[in-house]
Formats: C-alpha cells, sequence, structure tokens
C-alpha cells in the first residue's frame, strides 16, 4: 500500500492551464484628427484608421460627423456617434445613453462608470462594463448645450472578458486619450 501512494507520488503528468494567443501590442504614439467641417477634433492612435461612418443598420449615417475609430490589426473598433444638442433634447440624449450601456446588465457582472471633466471644457461619463459582454467600454461627452458624442469599442470576436483583456485595456487606454485630448470647434 505505501509503495502504491509513493509511486503515485511520483507520476509525470501536469496539468496544464487553459491558454490563449499572444497578441502583439503596437507602441503607443499618437496624431491629430482634425478635419475640416467637423464640430470636434482629438488625438487618436497612429495604429488606427478613422473611417467615416456612411452606413446606420443599412440606411444612411444620421449626420455626415458620425466617425469609426479602426484597429485593423486588434480586430476593433471604436464606434463615435455625434449629435447636436439643439434639435434634441440634452435630457434625452442623457438617458440614450445610460441606456445603451444598461443594456448590457444582462452579461455583465458590473458597470463601473467615472466622471469625465477635461481641461478642454469637455464633461461626460466613461463606463467600464465588466463580464462577456459585447463592449467593454464606452463614454459620451458634451458642452451641455450644442455638442453630444457617443463611443462605444466592440471587437470583431465572440465576448470573452478573460481573452479580451488585455487588448481592451489597451485601447481603453487610448480611448481615455482621446477623451483628454477631445475639443470641440
Amino acid at each position: 500500500m505505501a509503495f502504491g501512494l509513493f509511486a503515485a507520488c511520483n507520476s509525470s503528468y501536469t496539468p496544464k492551464p487553459i491558454g490563449y494567443f499572444n497578441i502583439p501590442l503596437p507602441k503607443k504614439s499618437y496624431r491629430v484628427f482634425d478635419q475640416a467641417g467637423y464640430p470636434y477634433k482629438f488625438e487618436y492612435p497612429v495604429y488606427a484608421n478613422v473611417l467615416k461612418d456612411s452606413t446606420f443598420f443599412n440606411t444612411t449615417a444620421e449626420n455626415p460627423w458620425w466617425i469609426n475609430i479602426d484597429f485593423p490589426k486588434l480586430q476593433g473598433r471604436i464606434y463615435l456617434s455625434y449629435k447636436q444638442i439643439g434639435p434634441n433634447r440634452f435630457a434625452k440624449l442623457l438617458d440614450d445613453a445610460f441606456k445603451l450601456t444598461n443594456k448590457h446588465n444582462v452579461k455583465a457582472s458590473a458597470i463601473d462608470d467615472s466622471l469625465i471633466n477635461t481641461p478642454n471644457g469637455v464633461h461626460g461619463m466613461f463606463f467600464k462594463v465588466s463580464g462577456n459582454v459585447a463592449t467593454a467600454y464606452q463614454f459620451f461627452l458634451t458642452d451641455s448645450t450644442k455638442h453630444f458624442v457617443r463611443g462605444a469599442l466592440y471587437f470583431d470576436a465572440t465576448p470573452n472578458q478573460d481573452s479580451l483583456r488585455p487588448v481592451n485595456e489597451f485601447v481603453a487606454a487610448d480611448m481615455r486619450h482621446l477623451i483628454n485630448t477631445f475639443q470641440w470647434k
């Protein structure tokens, strides 16, 4: 009996933990988005592309200032939608931003929000949505009188918080940089 226990302790089998692919992340560097006719400007990563959002659920985008910041090597995208507050009530835009974030409550384990106040006169809210959700980071920015922008980060992958965590956190830092450099024109 003692020999059997001793032999079992010398087993060469070692269970392997679940692993994920190593995703090489680029070096942080930024450039300015300051297109003529747009009511805002900001800095975005050099490894990303700004694309005009020309369609919205197979229809024309609501206005010409909707853009997407595409991260081709990371298969991710920040969708930025802009609305003028004049024709849209400010309270409704705020309510819509919170409703769109809270739609993830079904899968989310938590939603943490933090206020945004930059020296550039930009205010808003940054949301971190935890769990296996479609979008882990969202935000809205406003001056509360004329301009309102909502942003959400999505990846072209099945939501898995553990495997997407390094890329989510990497792009979240870029989102914060975008927010801190954002200015209304």
